[in-house]
């Protein structure tokens, strides 16, 4: 009997393993003939042991999905199980939905580590407006991008608008070299790593190039409503009032929106109050808007970084 098995949704190389580690040990498990060849699994065997190896393939496919990888012990108790060894698929099912991973990407799975991180990513499923308050590294923006990217492949927005506010340009915009794009790029980096890490090169370019992803500065928001969207308000710390109260108001049907910033690091002249700030206290009560705090618990950066955070907050220095 012969079959063809085509693995969708996953990286074959993934499911292939480092030098084709996982296909020599599917093969050294089962009399069958197995060749992967691009997306399609060619497997020539006697009818049983072909129906176990389908669903030993599922199961992979499971695993790499949720963990965003699979490893050779992994891939062993997924054999085991399937050749009637032992019990242990069903526990270790179990044991992959119990995490929560929001987004898998060609370079693994994007992750919510920690408490708080868990709860943001609940939070933004539950909420329209997600505010998210916290010290550097601990994974605002990532973790904004991810959910973002998540609707995205899940066809549940038709695209994504990521704008943060450029403070640091003000009126030396103009002095800068190049067009708009090569001014402004420079404060967007950030959010361009993200994507990197989390869309492959030639689809993020050309998502970029049609508009389906978006990244402008905040300013360029003005007089615009984004149906179906997911918006994302990143350095909210330093927006201004008006320009939080416009940004909200861009929210059009269907659309979520995430907003992160870090209270600590304004970059606001001393008598301009921080949109970020203000609407914590005026926004606070409105049911479908939810206010997310990180600490330094939650930083994911080097371990250095909480150890950091933490004599700054002693000393009050924030700045």
């Amino acid at each position: 009997m012969k079959k063809t098995i085509e693995l969708q949704g996953i990286d074959p190389m993934l499911f292939a393993g480092a030098d084709d580690d996982n296909m020599k040990i599917i093969e050294s498990n089962f009399n069958s003939q197995i060749v992967l060849r691009g997306n399609n699994l060619f497997i020539e065997g006697k009818r049983k042991e072909i129906e176990k190896i389908e669903l030993l393939v599922n199961d992979i496919i499971f695993t790499i999905n949720k963990r965003g990888s699979i490893d050779s012990s992994d891939l062993n108790v997924l054999i085991n199980s399937t050749n009637g060894i032992n019990g242990e698929n069903q526990d270790f099912k179990k044991d992959l939905l119990k995490k929560d991973i929001i987004l898998y990407t060609h370079l693994g799975a994007v992750v919510a580590h920690t408490n708080g991180q868990k709860k943001y990513y609940k939070s933004v499923q539950k909420n329209d407006i997600v505010f998210v308050i916290g010290p550097a590294g601990t994974g605002k923006t990532f973790q904004a991008v991810a959910c973002a990217v998540s609707a995205l492949k899940n066809n549940e927005i038709e695209k994504i608008v990521i704008t943060r506010p450029v403070v640091e340009a003000g009126e030396r915009l103009g002095f800068l070299p190049g067009d708009l794009k090569d001014k402004v790029d420079p404060y967007l980096t950030p959010l361009y790593d993200a994507l990197n890490k989390m869309i492959p090169p030639e689809k993020l370019k050309k998502y970029l190039d049609t508009k389906i992803i978006e990244i402008a500065p905040l300013a360029y928001m003005r007089g615009r409503t984004l149906h179906n969207a997911f918006i994302i308000l990143d350095e909210a710390q330093n927006s201004t009032k008006m320009q939080m109260k416009m940004f909200l108001t861009r929210l059009g049907v269907t659309s979520k929106s995430i907003i992160t910033g870090d209270i600590t690091q304004i970059d606001l002249p001393s008598n301009e109050i921080s949109g970020l700030i203000d609407a914590t206290k005026v926004l606070n009560k409105i049911k479908g808007i939810s206010f997310i705090e990180l600490t330094e618990n939650d930083v994911v950066r080097h371990k250095l970084v909480k150890d950091i955070i933490k004599a700054y907050t002693k000393k009050g220095n924030n700045k």
